[in-house]
């Protein structure tokens, strides 16, 4: 399928937002610091080629989208701790003529539909985020850690190496788009050029946590690999937020779908074509080729971003799984995978809340969330503490009932 004609589909759609980078040493001048940006922080000016973790050469921009900025930034702070926090931001994604012709735009009029970051926000700061950056609370368990912050520009959850062409899909709101357009699908690289600043400026340290929320959650989970080549003595931890995996085989296995990015794996972590991977192994995957590393999930329920980008998928690229409701079909896919980690991975871990909001990792329910008497900022405490501190208080919550997996009613 390379391009949806029907604005009728177009409407039923809504807005989805995904919770679903010359090979040559990167020279002092690649790298611009700003001016502090509050709390700490300092942007980063990405305007050189670095060579990657992979060998490769890489150049970090976001996706060029015509009218907009593809200059790439990203955000560092200095802490008190000898510990690392590397966040990897989320903001949809696009795949084909009508996901990439429509990305986040305020000024749109009601009903257009919106699928991905297609450029830096030029008011985006952490300083400004709540939860996990939230620096004034006490119980933020990473307040004293050094901070690396990834933004996402590039609709392919972190994981991209290619540039696609795509056709304007001719919405009324786009008629300035040409009618052919480039997306520039980089966002690996520029996780390369992010992580050679890491290795140039972070001297080992004695913790690591590799966080991200939504399409940043499917970015932690194929990319921590790369990070700990780098830091392979740090006790490491993983969290992806609101990105459970759910999927559909021919997305995963299609161009357009997921081969629309030319997705970059760690091979020693998954050795296999990228098409052969379903969204769930992603993840199991990488945590069994690194037993030492703590790898952990969080979720609600009934998370409506994740249904929605599922149930796109069920529709227009299927087949999905035999039950015809996409809300009971993602539920139901989601317990299932979260029980088989549970049972197969003993560095696995899951926080599953009731509810249907999308990602916690950056906002008050950070501090409010509290599941089976459980506040989920503790079980993340209890997360990244050290090794020998009490191992035990790490473990799986989840909310009464919901990891019953629910009946599919015959239609």
């Amino acid at each position: 399928m390379s391009r949806w004609n029907s604005w009728a589909a177009a409407g039923r759609m809504g807005v989805l937002c995904v919770g679903l980078l010359l090979i040559a040493a990167l020279s002092p001048a690649a790298l611009a610091h700003s001016a502090s940006t509050g709390a700490g922080w300092q942007k980063v000016q990405a305007t050189g080629a670095v060579q990657g973790l992979d060998g490769r050469s890489h150049t970090a921009t976001c996706s060029g989208y015509p009218g907009t900025d593809a200059k790439f930034n990203f955000w560092t702070r200095k802490g008190k701790s000898r510990n690392l926090v590397i966040y990897l931001e989320g903001g949809g994604a696009c795949w084909d003529d009508l996901t990439c012709t429509f990305p986040y735009d305020s000024r749109l009029p009601t009903g257009v539909p919106q699928f991905y970051s297609a450029a830096m926000a030029s008011s985006e700061k952490p300083a400004q985020l709540g939860g996990l950056f939230n620096l004034n609370r006490s119980d933020n368990p990473v307040k004293d850690w050094d901070m690396v912050y990834v933004p996402y520009c590039t609709g392919d959850l972190h994981s991209g190496t290619t540039t696609g062409t795509y056709i304007n899909a001719g919405h009324p709101a786009y008629q300035h788009l040409p009618g052919q357009f480039d997306i520039r699908h980089q966002g690996f690289s520029n996780l390369m050029v992010v992580l050679d600043w890491v290795k140039r400026n972070v001297q080992a340290p004695a913790r690591v946590l590799v966080a991200g929320s939504s399409a940043g959650g499917y970015g932690a989970s194929i990319n921590f690999p790369w990070v700990r080549t780098l830091f392979p003595a740090a006790q490491m931890r993983v969290l992806a937020d609101a990105s459970q995996g759910v999927t559909t085989p021919n997305w995963d296995q299609g161009t357009p779908g997921r081969g629309s990015w030319q997705v970059q794996l760690p091979p020693w972590a998954i050795n296999m074509n990228p098409a052969a991977v379903s969204g769930p192994e992603l993840l199991r995957l990488a945590a069994q080729a690194h037993p030492d590393v703590r790898v952990a999930q969080f979720s609600t329920n009934f998370d409506l971003e994740q249904v929605q980008f599922y149930g796109v998928m069920k529709e227009y690229y299927g087949p999905g799984s035999a039950c015809p409701y996409p809300v009971l079909d993602w539920n139901r896919q989601m317990v299932s995978t979260m029980r088989s980690y549970a049972q197969t991975l003993p560095n696995y871990r899951h926080y599953l809340a009731a509810g249907t909001y999308h990602t916690i990792l950056t906002g008050n329910d950070f501090y409010t969330e509290r599941t089976f008497g459980v506040a989920f900022n503790d079980w993340l405490g209890a997360m990244v503490a050290a090794d020998a501190d009490q191992p035990w208080r790490w473990r799986n919550v989840a909310c009464l009932g919901c990891l019953i997996q629910l009946p599919c009613p015959t239609p």
